[in-house]
């Protein structure tokens, strides 16, 4: 029966509760899909972060950072992306289109905040475009 622990645990996990930042990244996704965006990729991983989501609508590549709360005790959840951050996802978004070769197409950084209060109601979705200009290129064009 040792066998079965793998798949148990496998199992499992498929249906464990997902991160509240992952919750919100997912229902992030699904607005903006139903707001005609396709989205091209999710946690893009490069040596220096993360981007959430990058998607594409018309012409347009677009880089999103979610942020999720619970509440907005702590202040609202797109003050959580400040300089430092979007200097980051600058560098990061650079990269991307570089490796791409999308470096000739127009392209944003758009914040969506998601408040998804802890009795699990339906989460408060609210989408910032064009949140904040490409900032510190650190000689990333050379």
């Amino acid at each position: 029966m040792r066998w079965l622990t793998p798949i148990r645990e496998r199992f499992q996990s498929l249906f464990a509760a997902k991160p509240l930042g992952r919750r919100g990244e997912d229902a992030a996704g699904r607005y903006l899909k139903k707001l005609g965006y396709v989205i091209v990729a999710r946690g893009h991983r490069d040596n220096i972060g993360e981007i959430d989501l990058i998607a594409v609508e018309g012409r347009t590549v677009v880089f999103i950072e979610v942020k999720t709360r619970t509440s907005h005790d702590a202040g609202h959840p797109a003050d959580a992306v400040d300089e430092k951050k979007q200097r980051r996802l600058t560098r990061l978004a650079l990269s991307y289109m570089k490796r791409h070769d999308l470096l000739e197409c127009a392209a944003r950084f758009d914040v969506v905040a998601v408040t998804w209060p802890d009795d699990n109601s339906s989460p408060v979705i609210e989408h910032f475009q064009n949140a904040f200009e490409p900032i510190g290129f650190d000689g990333m064009f050379s």
